[in-house]
């Protein structure tokens, strides 16, 4: 342990774990305030001002911080693979409740637009596709290390051992997100395949897994024909999103002003187009905060168009500090899975949070930038959303979690390494005696030294 006196200056030196995440957790929250408090009057309900919304994520933001040291003070890692054990189960038990419609006083399965994504418990929303995200990549981590280690004893064959602890759960999860939301069901399919592959998955299983997942939505399609649109309803919405080839710039053009027509075809292009409005009148330095004026015409400018706002009030320079963060914490978690050494579960828990964190960022951006039909992922830890905020605190607080036990273990290693050369107390004195004498001392200062073998083998 230091001896250092404990003072503010040296409060950062003693925080353990990987310090650029904290500071990429510290940055992103940072902007998080600061966007949310400039970035749209929707939010606000009857007589909250400002000031009202910013209290409210100050509180949000309170709670993630709270889960995050919580986490990085579970000095255990076996406690979260405890956890992990039960990650699907607990996933199923959600998606579950949400697709049986549960009407509840405390509980209740709440529909947005044709879809339901939200249950409401005990006043509190809770996004359950957000929940799924990382519940399932600590889940998986599980699994796979449990099979490498011969943990599991039924199945008795290793093929059946991952059918019914990795691929039916994976494609399980898939089936039950379809209904709520194509993107999400996509993009949290294809992470988990990703944490798949990185733990061991062989190419002749990811095809067949691949493949399965492919005739499960083209089943949904099916029967989404078939029940004449009126099941799978969301299928329809991302069949209309990626085959539309309507020209709706043109249709507003030749539209009338105010007739039906020209609403309609404002509708379909208002917030890709305010979007990409937004990143323009950035430019290079932007607006300053606070002088957004796209805020007025994006809806969700704070949750699905967060990176344009930022583009916008904060210029081009705010657009790159952001995508540095998720890339350094991309490069950041290398180092910490290296650091893992042969802790699989650690490593894949790590590699998997990380890659989900990043690779919905940079998805959300792409949005932004009209790269690919609306997904509605949010940017993690800064858009609006005390589900998502929560979750993704819960994520890094895990990472740096394992990063720090990860850091303990090396400092432990580095202790107890035998040095390559241990020197003999007389070969010592006499190496301490040559100093002294090549140091200045007059000769009869200096005892006289006597050559031993052992200082011969040394040079001496």
């Amino acid at each position: 342990m230091s001896d250092k006196k404990r003072t503010v200056w040296n409060f950062f030196d003693r925080i353990e774990g990987d310090k650029v995440v904290w500071i990429i957790v510290l940055m992103l929250i940072l902007f998080s305030i600061v966007c949310i408090f400039s970035s749209t009057s929707r939010l606000l309900e009857g007589t909250q001002t400002r000031i009202d919304i910013v209290r409210s994520q100050l509180l949000v933001v309170l709670g993630g911080l709270a889960l995050i040291i919580v986490c990085y003070n579970i000095k255990s890692i076996k406690f979260f693979r405890r956890l992990s054990k039960w990650g699907f189960l607990f996933s199923f038990a959600l998606l579950a409740l949400l697709l049986s419609k549960v009407n509840l006083p405390f509980l209740r399965s709440i529909e947005i637009n044709g879809a339901r994504r939200i249950l409401q418990v005990a006043g509190f929303q809770v996004h359950v596709f957000e929940v799924v995200k990382v519940a399932m990549v600590m889940y998986l981590a599980w699994a796979l290390d449990a099979i490498k280690k011969k943990e599991l004893k039924w199945p008795a064959k290793d093929i059946w051992k991952k059918i019914a602890y990795i691929y039916a759960p994976f494609l399980l999860t898939i089936i039950m997100i379809i209904p709520g939301s194509n993107s999400a069901a996509l993009f949290i399919g294809g992470i988990m395949f990703i944490v798949i592959l990185l733990g061991g998955g062989n190419l002749r299983d990811m095809a067949i897994l691949g493949a399965a997942a492919v005739v499960i939505l083209a089943a949904c399609w099916g029967i989404y024909e078939i029940s004449d649109h009126k099941v799978m309803y969301r299928i329809g919405t991302a069949i209309s999103r990626i085959s539309d080839d309507e020209n709706w710039e043109q249709k507003v053009i030749e539209a009338r002003p105010g007739s039906d027509e020209y609403y309609k075809a404002l509708d379909k292009i208002r917030q890709p187009y305010s979007a990409k409005i937004a990143i323009k009148e950035g430019g290079v330095l932007g607006k300053g905060p606070g002088q957004s004026t796209q805020r007025y015409v994006v809806p969700d400018i704070s949750e699905d168009y967060m990176y344009s706002f930022i583009i916008e009030e904060y210029g081009l320079w705010g657009g790159l500090i952001v995508i540095f963060l998720y890339v350094s914490l991309l490069a950041r978690a290398s180092i910490i899975v290296r650091n893992c050494g042969k802790d699989l579960y650690a490593k894949i828990s790590v590699a998997g949070l990380c890659l989900l964190i990043t690779g919905q960022a940079f998805l959300h951006m792409f949005v932004n930038a009209d790269i690919g039909p609306m997904t509605g992922q949010t940017l993690p830890l800064i858009s609006h959303g005390n589900s998502a905020f929560l979750c993704f605190s819960l994520a890094f607080g895990i990472i740096l979690s394992f990063s720090r036990i990860a850091q303990r273990r090396i400092e432990r290693e580095q202790r107890d390494a035998q040095p390559l050369i241990e020197l003999k107390e007389n070969v010592r004195a006499g190496l301490d005696d040559l100093d002294a004498f090549e140091s200045g001392q007059a000769p009869e200062e200096v005892e006289e030294i006597e050559l031993t073998d052992e200082m011969n083998d040394y040079g001496v």
